[in-house]
């Protein structure tokens, strides 16, 4: 066999053995992401045009977080509500980018500790810096300022968003340590899931009982926090875990967050809330888009009774945006007519995707153009003087 014959041969035996690898690659890519899928949304609902505030004090700021939540989500929620979102009621736009400190594409740990702090963080560490420092968030901020704090969610409490402005720990897996640190945070108002860790511990600990000695009201329904709340501090967790699926709980986030809202306002000094739609970053990691959907609906039903309210109150300012991408969502097609989106999912993570930020209400102006997420933080601190 001649040299250029060996040669010839071996270079594409190496062709061959890329192609294979390519192929394979997107094989399991593919394999991974699954196929085009379709949702329509039988009951579309309907949305007003607000009229923002035309004052420039901000006394209040409420921030709102969409786990996971991209652009696309957000276009496929449109498209399925027949072209329309409360959200639309946004005076500013501007888009987040959201790093780890170690990691381009971050989790809701290290994104949600950086809206919450200020600080850039590792992946995986919530409410710390890189060196497990704790950091205050604006929760603890707003009420050195004298104002009141508050955070509703729909996963379990010792979830990382929700740790993020409550908890310390660089690891958010730590749930039960993570627990029984934020019954040390001065919060005035905590809604969400997790009953689970606050009294089924390994150190036998009953953290509602130490939160009662502390001057909380717990609740462990959503009815006692409606009917025999009307002052003071609580933590209402109805659920063991997470929040029920959005077609059992119906509008309860936006129950929960407006009960909130009307505890916290009594203080005339002002308040701080975080609220977020905490499980469509599930449903991007199980790329189930009919659940996402429902999800991405929810949260933007509920930004509407918030814009509703703070447009009424004048002295609000309300920050919607998210922590990461999640799924890797793109929308291939639909119909605004039928409410049907057709999307796909490229994967089952996190992407290091641009996520938005929109804001209703005095100081909006602030949140246009490319920030970092650590920017959310410092402008909310600047505007509400704390």
């Amino acid at each position: 066999m001649s040299k250029n014959v060996y040669k010839l041969q071996s270079m594409m035996l190496r062709k061959g053995f890329i192609l294979a690898a390519i192929l394979f690659h997107t094989l399991f890519v593919y394999a991974q992401s699954g196929a085009l899928q379709t949702f329509t949304l039988d009951r579309p609902y309907p949305v007003e045009r607000l009229q923002p505030p035309k004052g420039k004090k901000v006394r209040n700021v409420i921030l709102m977080i969409g786990d996971g939540m991209s652009l696309m989500h957000i276009q496929a929620a449109w498209t399925v509500n027949h072209g329309h979102l409360w959200l639309e009621n946004a005076q500013a736009t501007g888009l987040s980018m959201t790093p780890a400190t170690n990691r381009l594409i971050t989790d809701s740990g290290s994104g949600g500790t950086s809206l919450a702090t200020g600080y850039k963080t590792a992946y995986h560490a919530v409410g710390v810096d890189p060196a497990g420092k704790p950091l205050k968030s604006l929760v603890d901020y707003a009420k050195e300022a004298g104002k009141s704090a508050g955070i509703a969610v729909t996963c379990r409490l010792w979830d990382a968003t929700p740790c993020d402005f409550i908890s310390h720990n660089l690891d958010r897996d730590k749930e039960q340590d993570l627990v029984a640190e934020m019954i040390n945070s001065p919060v005035d108002f905590v809604f969400g899931g997790g009953a689970k860790y606050f009294e089924k511990r390994d150190d036998n600990r009953n953290l509602f009982k130490e939160l009662q000695r502390k001057g909380y009201h717990v609740s462990r329904s959503f009815e006692d926090l409606q009917q025999n709340v009307k002052s003071g501090k609580v933590y209402c967790v109805p659920f063991d875990v997470d929040t029920p699926l959005p077609d059992e709980r119906g509008d309860l986030l936006a129950h929960a967050s407006l009960k909130g809202i009307s505890l916290l306002n009594q203080n005339k000094k002002g308040f701080f809330m975080m609220i977020e739609g905490s499980q469509l970053d599930d449903y991007g990691h199980f790329n189930q888009l009919d659940m996402l959907m429902k999800e991405t609906l929810d949260f933007d039903q509920t930004i509407g009774k918030i814009m509703q309210w703070a447009a009424k109150d004048g002295e609000t300012l309300v920050v919607i945006t998210a922590d990461h991408e999640t799924g890797g969502l793109t929308v291939h097609g639909g119909d605004l007519k039928t409410g049907t989106v057709i999307a796909h999912f490229s994967t089952k993570e996190h992407t290091g995707t641009i996520v938005p930020i929109y804001a209703f209400g005095p100081g909006s102006e602030q949140f246009t153009g490319f920030m970092d997420n650590t920017e959310v933080f410092w402008k909310i601190k600047k505007l509400l003087k704390i």
